[in-house]
């Protein structure tokens, strides 16, 4: 059984990977306390089942959403965009990066198929998948100027 510990590790160096090379925004881990749960903010979500199941998110002000939209579009940062592209961006985040943990932990878990991404937007947003569930939370953050929060929820099949 992989520890806990280690899939904050995993989370961690997946995100990495998708902002350092995709979006070309640094990330480092920051206290969970820095994270505004009260402003207007986005979660996207991406399950995922087979040898386990579960659910990665991705909590974000709508302000980082906003540039991170940029960044994947490469539009320059005073450039307008559309609820939808930033809607969008964030599901693929969600997606990129659940395709590196899944690439990850490939050797534990071989067997992991991934749905598509769901992204809501609103207030003091969170995911749950009930009992039994593991949560690793690894906040972030970006390019020294917004933080964000991944959630993995998960839970081994017996």
């Amino acid at each position: 059984m992989i520890e806990q510990k280690t899939y904050h590790e995993t989370v961690l160096d997946a995100a990495k990977e998708v902002f350092e090379t995709m979006i070309f925004m640094e990330i480092e881990p920051a206290a969970e306390t820095a994270v505004d749960w009260t402003a207007h903010s986005l979660l996207g979500t991406i399950t995922f089942k087979g040898d386990m199941e579960g659910c990665l998110g991705i909590s974000l002000a709508d302000s980082c959403a906003k540039t991170i939209a940029r960044n994947m579009l490469a539009l320059d940062p005073d450039s307008p965009v559309s609820d939808q592209e930033v809607c969008d961006a964030v599901g693929e985040v969600a997606n990129m990066v659940m395709g590196s943990i899944k690439h990850r932990l490939q050797d534990a878990c071989p067997d992991i198929a991934v749905s598509i991404p769901t992204v809501i937007s609103g207030r003091e947003l969170s995911s749950s998948l009930g009992e039994g569930t593991e949560k690793v939370a690894v906040p972030v953050c970006l390019n020294e100027e917004y933080t964000a929060v991944f959630t993995l929820l998960y839970r081994k099949k017996d």
